[in-house]
């Protein structure tokens, strides 16, 4: 079944799986069900059925999927085996710490390069790879045929770095800008909101340190 075809949410339960997947040890069961992945995520068992469903054929009853070939699926369809070349921009303290991370190889995502507007950074990184002047991102992204960019900068120059990535011809963006993009429907912008992420950690501290208040307060009451 086509990509497209597949909802977001969808794809983003699919490295979950894999993820839990891959922990297992090499000695354990060989085959896995859709049951007991969904028991030890605790996720809905029909969800996660038709989840796997959508990627692999290898489901059999009442014995489940061969563990080493779901894994296979997942990476097949997530496009893991077919490394991705990707640039970013923006070689702040963040757009550094993403250059330096190793662990995106696992994903398929092999960022090449970095490209920043201040002299002061441009040079080698400490992971040994080149951080540019913006000056070059258009011809280097056209000559290696980057397909994926990375934004880093801050929110008031976001929408102009989109801007020149898709005009070097970036087809998928993973904004870290906390700013709304702009761009025609072909191109995909997967977002990662921090200020959303720690407002709903905020909240739900504050309703726990609420909680706890009141049974200390009827504790109290009741001694």
């Amino acid at each position: 079944m086509p990509a497209k075809d597949i909802s977001k949410s969808t794809l983003k339960r699919l490295p979950v799986y894999l993820s839990y997947l891959k922990s297992l040890p090499e000695e354990g069961p060989a085959h896995i069900s859709a049951t007991a992945l969904a028991a030890a995520l605790g996720m809905g068992e029909v969800q996660v059925r038709k989840d796997l469903a959508l990627v692999s054929s290898g489901g059999r009853p009442k014995i489940g999927y061969l563990r080493e070939g779901l894994i296979q699926d997942i990476e097949d369809f997530l496009g893991y085996a077919n490394t991705n070349d990707a640039v970013l921009v923006g070689a702040g303290k963040l757009g550094r710490a993403l250059l330096g991370y190793n662990g995106f190889a696992e994903y398929g995502l092999n960022i090449v390069a970095a490209f920043d507007s201040d002299d002061v950074l441009i040079g080698t990184s400490k992971s040994g790879k080149p951080i540019m002047h913006m000056s070059r991102l258009e011809e280097f992204c056209k000559k290696h045929k980057i397909r994926i960019g990375i934004i880093t900068v801050p929110a008031e120059y976001a929408q102009g770095v989109c801007d020149r990535l898709i005009a070097s011809g970036i087809q998928a963006v993973w904004n870290f800008a906390p700013k709304h993009l702009d761009v025609p429907e072909n191109i995909l912008v997967q977002s990662e909101n921090m200020a959303a992420s720690l407002a709903v950690l905020s909240k739900h501290l504050s309703e726990q340190m609420e909680k706890e208040k009141e049974q200390r307060q009827k504790d109290a009451e009741g001694t």
